[in-house]
């Protein structure tokens, strides 16, 4: 992971660090929406 920070570094905008930190947060939220809607089926049925 160091690496490859260091690697983006050189052309990476403050922009394009807020855009990548938004699209993982959607990523991750997405995510969490799908386990907890089938846990929660889970636990309904």
């Amino acid at each position: 992971m160091e690496g490859w920070l260091i690697m983006q570094r050189k052309k990476k905008t403050r922009f394009q660090k807020i855009t990548m930190v938004a699209i993982w947060l959607m990523l991750i939220a997405m995510l969490g929406s799908l386990i907890f809607g089938a846990v929660a089926s889970l636990n309904l049925i």
